[in-house]
């Protein structure tokens, strides 16, 4: 079975042609690694030819570097958004909790890729990547000193990234557990993380 069903539709705009083509190289980039993949394989996962991808794309570097820029704006903006919405602190823990989920369910391949390649991407957009997660790890922080006003800043911190990485193991357990099983696993899982804040307190 290919790893990437070809899509042949007539009727496409140009946006959703470049999320296709995002979406199907993140597919073959986590199975195969960025090295492991030519513009051909790309292409004809979504039923064009190599040479016509780059009607989207200057090349396997931009299309990695876009990918990722991508996710982490996306995944800032969203953050961002409950951060600033109404709903009490515990409640914005939880939507945080919930989107974060819903994304490292959806998009296991986009985490491995993330992992993986990060490195295959420009210094330039490279640090533009950082700044954006940084960004959306301070979103959680600002919710959790809410919570935790006594905790310093720095075990928070702490605190976030473990649970970003508990989230986002979904690579290694896709296919096992269905999402309606596992999203609320996954939720009280990070529940009981962050109580570990205080509970030696």
């Amino acid at each position: 079975m290919p790893l990437v069903t070809s899509i042949r539709t007539s009727t496409r705009n140009r946006g959703s042609r470049r999320t296709e083509i995002l979406e199907a190289a993140a597919v073959l980039f986590a199975a195969r690694g960025f090295h492991g993949v030519s513009i051909e394989d790309i292409g004809s996962a979504v039923g064009i030819s190599g040479p016509a991808l780059y009607r989207h794309f200057s090349g396997k570097d931009a299309l990695l570097a876009e990918m990722l820029l991508d996710v982490s704006e996306r995944l800032r903006s969203a953050g961002a958004q409950v951060v600033t919405g109404t709903g009490t602190p515990d409640e914005m823990l939880d939507t945080l909790i919930q989107g974060q989920i819903a994304f490292a369910l959806s998009h296991p391949a986009l985490i491995t890729v993330h992992d993986r390649e990060l490195g295959n991407v420009a210094e330039p957009q490279r640090r533009a990547i950082r700044r954006l997660q940084r960004l959306y790890a301070e979103e959680w922080v600002t919710v959790l000193s809410e919570l935790h006003p006594a905790c310093p800043a720095a075990d928070l911190r702490a605190a976030t990234h473990a649970v970003f990485g508990l989230l986002n193991s979904t690579p290694h357990s896709a296919g096992e557990v269905p999402h309606e099983t596992m999203a609320p696993l996954l939720h009280r899982m990070a529940r009981a993380a962050f109580a570990a804040i205080v509970s030696g307190r």
